[in-house]
């Protein structure tokens, strides 16, 4: 069973970067826009996100309670000290949510309402940029639970280059996913070319923070190269994922605009598959040399098992009417 629970908790992972990625993305994008052009993209962004942006957090709640239940060791161990990353993460997370429900459903429409688009749109870079930085961190090797001092403990295993750059990377990564997204959504050539043209610079800022990522992991002595390159499964993932680069490109170029999204979220996992694959199952790298492992600390087995159980009935129950509401929100009004 453990198996089961392990499985769900990397799928509801990738697919809150997926979705809720190409949510914070959307307002990655709206900050990018000059202001002629804000009112425009905010429309199509909001048609877009508007009907299913609070259900992608499912996949967030879901993998905390994985951690929380399954995993109390890692869950208590990120709490602790990385409690200062995960609480800007969730401000942003509460802040973007209630400016998006203001900024569209208030009853009063005046100048907070450029109050409310500054709160969206720059909490939607906030935050995945520190989900990016705690992504960093545990891989980092940077958090000493040995540590005896307030900035050892708690300041010093996110606050370095390598966990930014990891951020940044992150960000560039949501406003690309959203700007493929967006394309498709555009019924307007115009409009679909000002997504390209977004979709191009997210995919430059990408390439310069994966650069950043590299560069900040050899100074510090994070053993990424090796985890990527002098692994097969890391090396093929890398390939996999510039090939499909290219060919979503030439797609564009094609006007092919609905496998777009397709390949771009395969890009994305395969980037994911590629930094993760050689550390499996560690899932925190600690300071210290040692690792926690999803199968050391793991749960007792009665725990697992309710779990378990529980997490697969749930996704027959769940999943089929979360994937009726996308249908139903992705068809067009006539």
């Amino acid at each position: 069973m453990e198996y089961v629970i392990i499985t769900f908790l990397c799928l509801a992972i990738l697919l809150y970067f997926l979705l809720g990625g190409a949510d914070f993305g959307a307002g990655i994008i709206e900050l990018f826009t000059s202001q002629k052009n804000r009112s425009k993209t905010r429309k199509t962004m909001s048609q877009a996100i508007g009907p299913v942006w609070e259900a992608n957090h499912m996949w967030l709640i879901i993998a905390v309670v994985i951690l929380f239940v399954a995993f109390p060791k890692i869950y208590t161990t990120m709490s602790v000290y990385l409690h200062i990353p995960l609480a800007i993460m969730l401000i942003g997370i509460i802040a973007r949510g209630t400016a998006f429900v203001f900024r569209h459903y208030d009853a009063v429409k005046d100048k907070m309402q450029e109050v409310y688009n500054k709160i969206f749109i720059y909490s939607s870079f906030i935050t995945p940029l520190f989900l990016g930085i705690i992504a960093g961190s545990v891989i980092s090797g940077k958090i000493d639970s040995e540590a005896n001092n307030f900035a050892d403990a708690y300041v010093y295993g996110w606050l370095n280059w390598f966990s930014i750059a990891v951020g940044l990377f992150t960000v560039a990564l949501c406003g690309f996913l959203a700007a493929i997204y967006l394309i498709g959504e555009s019924e307007e050539l115009v409009e679909q070319q000002r997504f390209i043209k977004k979709a191009e610079f997210m995919n430059v800022a990408a390439v310069i923070f994966g650069a950043m990522v590299f560069t900040a992991a050899y100074f510090e002595d994070v053993p990424l190269y090796k985890w990527v390159f002098q692994n097969q499964i890391g090396l093929s993932a890398v390939i996999l994922a510039s090939l499909s680069l290219i060919l979503l490109w030439f797609l564009l170029l094609k006007g092919k605009t609905k496998i777009l999204r397709i390949l771009a979220g395969f890009q994305v996992t395969m980037i994911l598959v590629a930094i993760s694959f050689a550390h499996f199952p560690n899932f925190i790298q600690l300071k210290n040399g040692s690792a926690l492992s999803l199968f050391d600390a793991i749960a007792p087995f009665k725990t697992v098992q309710a779990l378990g159980w529980a997490l697969v009935l749930g996704s027959f129950l769940i999943l089929p009417f979360l994937g009726y509401l996308f249908y139903k929100f992705q068809q067009k009004e006539e």
